[in-house]
Parts: structure tokens; sequence; C-alpha cells
């Protein structure tokens, strides 16, 4: 019972410090599952067990690591079954040929370097009872895979999955993971065997077994899957027998003498690609598997990795070495057949580095030759240090090579394919004359009032407009199957089909062929916003207001962060329900934001010919009146004289500014006010009166926070006071 107590205590610090650690790596836009196998690293030796010995050895002394090994190895077989179950036929639909040629290649070249190190390394680094020939295939193997779970999440969150470089992507990763699994399996029976004629019996066997499960099994799990169609459900009988047959075909790979992960990968590879079926087997499998066993796999990985082994420099020269040849075998090899193949210098560097994504499978690579006595401890731990290092480095030098601004965005018209309507898009956005708004829409169902707002402010017969719905398709996991680009597909599509639902909604219809959607896969929606902003150039971002459900923080969330980092003209919008818009109200008291919020007020007015605009100047005792701006004065000099008509500008004399201003929005539809001069300095504030107004205001309200005197929203429409407007002072 001892030992029970002490594995689950193990299971409780191992699952909340992989959470921990990998939440913090992927707040620096790294994978989860980079944070968590530095996790399982900083519990063994290299990190615990140096600072804190005498607890290391208390809390995971020798007896509990056969536990932990039980419960790891259960883990890789439901792990390996979740890979092959995500390897769709779909991703090998590209450029076959290409493909091919560049995965075949990029194993090629790393591995041949690496059996050139193998010389090296063998005599300073391996004994006698390895062969020679074990340890270079292991080497080879571990150099040349590439960790198609991971790049493939890689490819969702940068949005590639439906461009050239995204697709060749995934089918270069997804050629090259059989191809190196059937390294490895060579590399496994070699091993076991002691030479290549030896292991030849049990490649024999293993190539039957593939025959088998592509023919017969694959003939059965047809059966199957035939049976979910005809009940809609995945009941827990049919899981039963899917998670038996899991079990049982890692059970026989394992016999014939290769590994139990083959065999579960290949159910899963054989599974048919049901979308449903796939879906909630996915979805029941993975929380369990990811958020329990794996961790404990890391754990189990990082309590047999001794950073400490390499204490000499000699020997960081040779980690350094394997480093140098992993990355440039692996990278060179795909960049010279991509570029043979016909793929443009940017896309072939950008593919290099994609390629050189190891993570968890090189893991699982690495422990299998560890087990095997193929590689040593130390040799374990350089290879350890190469995949970290190579994973961590694909992110920043992916957005290096390949910035987001090349990555044309997914823009959906009616009756159009996306490539034309990106293009479309595009130009539009390159147009100087458009005016163009972001609106982040976060649930459809519920924003039309926000989207109806928006196309009201850029819609007129003076000037070309574009709405830019934008909608984030925030995924809350990392390496889950949600994040994989089939699913990130069906998620687009389906809320394309949502937008455009919203977008027919709009009156007049003619506003609709204004608007042209945004939707991406994001892991963080505010920073995404600001680098499309930055992408796109909107004169205005206009969002919905959310206010935090666990704080009273008026700038928390989302909307906050938007207004704080957004490099545009931002307006947030508190929709109290009215659908009219024929009276607007701006209270005025002289700062570059209520210049904003009048403005705005402004071009509504040009754009509506019945609607009314009341400027309301609220004094306090012995204060002065807040005059506008000699330019804003000049503006509306030069305003046409039936938008001057419906312009009437108020003075109150009030101790309360706030009570008079929520009193005079009794009466109007919209009430447009900017935020204080020192917004956002105060901690839980928007500043000055705008902070009440966003709960007491009885229209709705639109906020406004500028970020740039030079952004004209008049200009185009009236060009001759193009220049006075873009010269309003800060007050």
């Amino acid at each position: 019972m001892h030992t029970v107590i002490l594995v689950l205590i193990e299971v409780l610090i191992v699952i909340g410090l992989s959470r921990l650690i990998g939440l913090a790596f992927k707040s620096i836009k790294q994978p989860l599952v980079i944070g968590e196998i530095v996790a399982g690293i900083m519990l063994g030796p290299s990190l615990f067990g140096l600072l804190a010995p005498h607890v290391a050895a208390s809390l995971f002394p020798p007896e509990t690591i056969p536990f932990l090994n039980v419960l790891s190895q259960v883990g890789l077989i439901f792990f390996m079954f979740l890979i092959g179950l995500e390897l769709n036929p779909k991703y090998l639909s590209g450029n076959i040929q290409a493909a091919i040629l560049t995965s075949n290649v990029s194993i090629i070249v790393p591995f041949s370097l690496a059996a050139i190190l193998s010389l090296m390394l063998y005599p300073l680094v391996s004994n006698a009872s390895v062969s020679f020939t074990a340890f270079a295939l292991f080497l080879g193997a571990a150099m040349s895979i590439t960790a198609f779970p991971v790049l493939a999440r890689i490819i969702t969150e940068n949005n590639l999955q439906g461009t050239r470089l995204g697709t060749l992507a995934l089918t270069c990763a997804a050629v090259d993971d059989v191809t190196a699994w059937c390294i490895l399996a060579v590399a496994i029976a070699v091993a076991r065997t002691g030479n290549i004629a030896g292991a030849i019996p049990t490649i024999i066997e293993s190539i039957v077994y593939i025959g088998f499960m592509l023919t017969v099994g694959r003939w059965f799990l047809k059966r199957l899957a035939t049976y979910y169609r005809r009940t809609g459900r995945l009941s827990q009988l049919l899981l039963a027998v899917i998670y038996m047959a899991v079990v049982g075909s890692a059970l026989i790979t394992e016999l014939i003498g290769i590994h139990l992960i083959f065999g579960a990968f290949l159910l899963g590879a054989a599974m048919p690609k049901n979308a449903d079926l796939v879906r909630e087997l996915a979805v029941k499998t993975e929380d369990f598997v990811l958020i329990f066993l794996l961790p404990i796999f890391f754990a189990y990985s990082g309590l047999r990795t001794q950073i400490g082994l390499l204490n000499r420099p000699e020997l960081w020269l040779l980690c350094g070495l394997i480093l140098l040849v992993a990355i440039a075998g692996k990278y060179f090899g795909t960049y010279i057949a991509a570029r043979v193949s016909g793929i443009n210098q940017r896309e072939a560097s950008a593919l290099g580095w994609l390629m050189n994504t190891r993570g968890l499978t090189e893991l699982i690579v690495l422990n299998i030759g560890l087990e095997l006595g193929v590689i040593s401890p130390l040799v374990f731990t350089m290879l350890v240090i190469m995949a970290l290092v190579t994973t961590f480095m694909t992110s920043p030098l992916l957005e290096w090579t390949y910035p987001k601004r090349l990555i044309k965005l997914d823009v959906v018209e009616p009756n159009l394919d996306t490539e034309t309507t990106t293009e479309t898009t595009t130009s539009a956005a390159e147009s100087a004359p458009n005016y163009r708004i972001l609106v982040p829409v976060a649930n459809p169902s519920t924003q039309k009032g926000l989207l109806q707002l928006a196309v009201t402010l850029a819609m007129n017969y003076r000037q070309p407009a574009v709405v830019n719905p934008l909608s984030l398709i925030e995924l809350q996991e990392d390496y889950a199957f949600e994040s994989t680009p089939v699913e990130a597909e069906r998620l687009i599509l389906q809320r394309r089909q949502q937008l455009e639902e919203l977008i027919n909604t709009l009156e007049p219809p003619i506003a609709r062929s204004y608007v042209h959607p945004i939707i991406r896969i994001s892991s963080n929606v505010a920073r995404e916003t600001a680098q499309i902003a930055q992408i796109e150039q909107p004169d205005l971002i206009l969002v919905g207001w959310h206010r935090p459900a666990f704080s009273n923080n008026r700038l928390g969330g989302r909307v906050g962060q938007i207004l704080s980092i957004a490099p545009v003209d931002v307006a947030v919008f508190v929709d109290r329900g009215s659908e009219r818009l024929e009276s607007l109200l701006v209270p005025y008291s002289a700062n570059i934001h209520d210049d904003l919020a009048l403005i705005l007020a402004l071009r509504l007015l040009i754009n509506r010919d019945t609607c009314m605009l009341q400027i309301l100047q609220v004094l306090r005792e012995n204060h002065n009146q807040d005059e506008l701006s000699y330019e804003l004065h000049k503006m509306m000099e030069q305003l046409p004289a039936s938008v001057r008509d419906r312009i009437e500008i108020k003075t109150v004399e009030s101790p309360e500014p706030i009570q008079a201003v929520v009193a005079a929005s009794e009466t109007v539809d919209l009430t447009i006010a900017g935020t204080s001069r020192v917004w956002g300095i105060e901690r839980q504030t928007l500043g000055r009166y705008t902070d009440a107004l966003a709960i007491q205001c009885r229209s709705s309200l639109l906020i406004t926070r500028r970020y740039s005197q030079v952004t004209s929203h008049l200009a185009s429409v009236l060009p001759e006071i193009s220049n006075s407007e873009s010269t309003v002072k800060q007050f």
C-alpha cells in the first residue's frame, strides 16, 4: 500500500507540474507538449534530483518506477493509436509527387549524415554489447523523424492548413511519419536479434501483419464503422471492442519482435476515416490519455534524462554536433528537394523548418532505444536536448521565414471559392480609398447589432468600404483532436455558414456586398486581432462589449486587451437591443478620444439622412466650457448644410456630469463617448464617466479610443476636409 500511495502522489505532482509548465510555454507561443517534456525533465535528476536529492529519492524511489513505466506504456499505446487515427488520407491529396520526393530526401539526407556521425560516436559513447548497425539505425531514425502531431498543430495555429505550404508540409510529414516508423521497426528488429540477417524473419512477419491489417483488419473495422453509422453513437460496447483491438494489435507487434506502439499505430491508421466516428472516438479517448497518461510518460523519460552526464566541454561539443547534424540534415534535405520540385525559396525554407519538428515522437523513439540498450543514458540525454531545441525553434523560425503578413487570410464571399475571395479582399485592402472596419465577432448568433452598426458606419455612396467580420476560432487545447487541420477546416466551414446566415439578415440588402468575413484559428484572440489589424490596416476596430465573468475590471478580458494593444482606433459597442439609429448623443469634454467619438458620429450623420446628433457639454460649477478644437469647428463648418442642420450643440450645468449624460441618453438611440485621456492607467476603469456609462447608459453605447491622430474617418467622404481632420490636436 505504501508504494501505491507514493505512485498516486507522484501522479498528482506530475499532472500538476505538467499543466503549469505546459501553459507557461504556451504563453510564449510554444507547443504545450514542449512544456510538458520540460516538466518531466525538471522532476528528474537534471533539476529536482540536483537541488533536493534526498527529497527526490523519497518521492521517486526505485520501487515506484516500474509502475510509472507501465502507465506510460499504456499511454503510449493509446497515443500512437490516436496518431494513426488522425493520419487522414486527405493529407496525401496535395502535390504527392513533390511531397514524396521532399519527404524521402528529408529522411535520406539526415539518415546518411547520422550514419557518418555514428562512425565517430560509436567508439566514444557505445560499447561492444551493441552492434554498430543497430546503433547507426537508431541514430538515423532519431535524426530523420518528424513529429506529425506537433507539426499538424503548428500548421493549424498558424492558419497554414489552406495554403500550399501547409498542404505540402502535412503531406510530407505524413509520408515521413510512415517511412520513419518503418525504419524504426527495422532498427528494433536488428537491435533485438543482433544483426540484419537475424532480423529478416521479424521483418517478414511484420510485413505479413501489415498486409493482414490493411485487408482483413480494415474489413472488420469497416463493419464497425457501418454499425456506428446505423446507431449514430459510439456506445460503450463499441468503444470496448475498439480498445480491445488496440491492445490486441499492440500485443501482436510486440510478440512479432518490433514494438507494441506499432500495432496501436497500425490499427489507428487502418480505421475508416468516417469523420463523426473519428471525432467521437478521438474526443472520448484523448482527454484521459493526454492529461493523465502522457505526462507520466514525460516524467518517466525525465527521470532517465541526466543532463549532469554532460560534465565535460567535449561532451557538450558532441551534443552540439548532434544538434547541428540533425538541424542541417533535415533542413537542407527538405529545402533542396523542395526547390527541385519547383517550390519557391521562401516556402522551401519554411518547409525545412517545419520538418525539423521532432517533439513527442522523438521522445518515443529515444525511450525505445534506451530500453533496448542501443543508446546509452548519455546519448539519450543528448538526443532529448536535440528534440527540445529543434521543436522549440520551429515556431519562431517559421514566423521569421514566412511571416503572417504573407499568409493569405481565409476570406469568404458567396458563390466564390476561397482563393478568389482572398485575392479580391487582398486587392481591396491594398486600395487606398477604401474605408475598412474590422469587427471581431465572438458569437454570430448574438451580434447582429454590432455588425449592422459597422455596416452603417462604413456604407455610403461617396466612398468604397469594406467591413471584415473577424471570427477567430479559439482552440482551448493544444495537441488534441480539435486542433488537427481536418477538424480545423470543419470548424471554419461551420463558422463560415453561421456568418453567411448573419450577413444575409443585414439591411439594406445592398450592404451585404460590403461584408467580407475573415475566419481564422487562434490560440490568443486579442493578440491575433492586433496582428490582423497590423496586416489589414483597418481604419477602425469595432468590438462588442464582453464584461469579464470573474472580475469587476472593466478592462479585463479580450476587450481590454484589444483596447490596450490594437494599433488602430477602437470602438467598443454596448448593445442595448435597439434597432433604431435615428438620434445620436456625444458627450464632449475635449480630448482626442472625444474627438474620435464626434468624428464617428459625423460619419453616421453623413451616411444616414434621417439621423440627428446632439453634442452635449456638461459644465460643473466654476468650470470653463470645453470648446471644440479649431480643427473640429472648421470641419463642421465645411459639412453640407443638410448635415449641419441636424446637429445641436447643447450645454448644461450639473455637479454630477455622469447623471446629466445618463439622463440625456434616455431620449437617444446611441450614445458615443470617448475614453478618458488617462484611460487604463487606473487598473479597473475605462476612465472619467465612461466606466459608469457602460453600466448606467439608457441607450446603446459606443466607447471610442483613439490610437492615431493621422487616421482619417471623414477624409474620403468629404475630401475638402481631409487636411483638417488629420491634424486634430491632442488636448
